[in-house]
This record gives C-alpha cells, sequence and structure tokens, in this order.
C-alpha cells in the first residue's frame, strides 16, 4: 500500500508550504484559484455522473442518504470537530488574522474535507490498488491535492493539514476492503456508486465557488447505501415491473 500514503503527503505538504507562504502569495491568486477548483469538482462530478445505469436508485440513494445524514446531524457535527481543529491547531501555531468566521472556516472546512476524503477519484483510486496494485490514479489526486492544500492553507491556515488524517484512513480502508467487495459487485452498482459520487462532487463545486452551501457531509451516507439499493432496484424491482 503506497498510494494513499503519497496521497496524504502531498496534501500535507502542500498544506504546510501553503500556510507557511500566504504572505507571498497574491490575494487575488487566493481568491480566484478556489474557483477552478470547484469548477474542477463540478466537471469531475458530471463526468461521473455520467456513468450511471440506474439513475432512480442513484437518486434514491442520495436522497436516503441524505435524509440519514440530516437526521444525525453528521454536518454539524463534522462543523464541531472543525472548530475544535482549528482551536487546537492555533494553540500549537500562533494563528494569522485571516478575517474568516467560524461559521466561513466550518464551511469550508466541511467543504474541502469532502473534496480529499471523498472523491470518486480518490475512492477509485484506493480501490483499485488494493486489486491491482496499480497507484496512477491516487497520484494523479496527490498532485492535484498538493496545489488544492497549498491555497486553502494560505487562507485557512495549518489546519488544512489535518485533512490528512482522514483521507488516509479512507483511502486505508478501501485499499483492504477493495478485493473483498469488488467480487460482490456488478458493473451497474459500481457505476451507480460512481453516480452518485458524482452528485456529491458536483454540490461540492458549487460549496466551494460561494454559489449555493448544498449539506455535502449529510449526503455521504448515500455512498453506503448506493450500491445495495442499485441491487435491489436491478434484481428485484425491476424483475417485478416485468411480471406486471
Amino acid at each position: 500500500m503506497v498510494g494513499p500514503f503519497i496521497n496524504a503527503a502531498g496534501l500535507a505538504v502542500g498544506a504546510i508550504l501553503g500556510a507557511s507562504c500566504s504572505k507571498i502569495i497574491s490575494q487575488n491568486l487566493k481568491e480566484k484559484m478556489p474557483l477552478t477548483f470547484g469548477l474542477a469538482s463540478m466537471a469531475m462530478g458530471i463526468t461521473m455522473i455520467v456513468r450511471v445505469k440506474l439513475l432512480p436508485a442513484a437518486i434514491l440513494a442520495l436522497l436516503l442518504g441524505t435524509i440519514i445524514g440530516e437526521l444525525i446531524h453528521l454536518e454539524a457535527g463534522i462543523g464541531k470537530v472543525a472548530g475544535l481543529t482549528r482551536g487546537i491547531v492555533d494553540k500549537i501555531i500562533k494563528p494569522r488574522e485571516s478575517g474568516m468566521s467560524q461559521e466561513e472556516f466550518s464551511g469550508k472546512f466541511v467543504a474541502i474535507l469532502v473534496l480529499f476524503a471523498a472523491s470518486g477519484t480518490g475512492i477509485f483510486g484506493a480501490m483499485n490498488e488494493g486489486m491491482t496494485g496499480d497507484m496512477t490514479m491516487l497520484l494523479a489526486k496527490a498532485a492535484l491535492d498538493f496545489f488544492t492544500a497549498a491555497i486553502f492553507a494560505t487562507g485557512m491556515g495549518y489546519s488544512v493539514v489535518v485533512l490528512a488524517i482522514p483521507l488516509l484512513f479512507v483511502q486505508t480502508c478501501l485499499f483492504y476492503a477493495g478485493a473483498a467487495i469488488i467480487p460482490m459487485t456488478t458493473p451497474t452498482m459500481i457505476a451507480d456508486f460512481s453516480a452518485v459520487g458524482g452528485f456529491i462532487m458536483f454540490a461540492t463545486g458549487f460549496r466551494i465557488c460561494g454559489i449555493k452551501p448544498f449539506p455535502i457531509a449529510n449526503m455521504l451516507p448515500a455512498l453506503f447505501i448506493v450500491m445495495p439499493i442499485s441491487s435491489f432496484w436491478m434484481n428485484t424491482f425491476m424483475v417485478w415491473l416485468k411480471t406486471l
């Protein structure tokens, strides 16, 4: 297992460099680059959504997953962790005055947490390396995360470095689970899984650009239920419809 560590290291190093060199990076670049990252997130989301095989199943999973996330207040919980993280890091490293409120900080923290740790590229890259040993996808993501983390860290400080931990945890779990999960799936289930990830990535792009604050963290449970729903829809519901 190499790819997850390289990806986490790329994020951490980029965040450290961004936070350290924030004074020499122009304000214009700080403000404009997140728009580009948001656009890239939307584009990645679209390319994943078009792979969908059973659109009703994917949408149902997204709706039910979001309801679950809302009921358990997942985003609020992550926001509290974001605030705690900022407090701990600020005690260790003297913070800069960025003018960013706690609410704005928490919102951006959640958005980039999803972007880094729950992106389709990272999920499939980790699972693919676990099955085949090919880390190409994660190497590409590490390069992208390096620059993304650097830009966000110019405004959010060293707290961005902490995101390397959930990224490494998620990708490590997926790496070891890949061989066990993939044999039980079908191309249709994987395509619908990718589509739901695409919906979340698209919403993440809107949030990063400041267009609409979608509750993206509350959507994450959809990733855990989309494959069972897709399988049920294909093997049970569709069969039942044919008998009518």
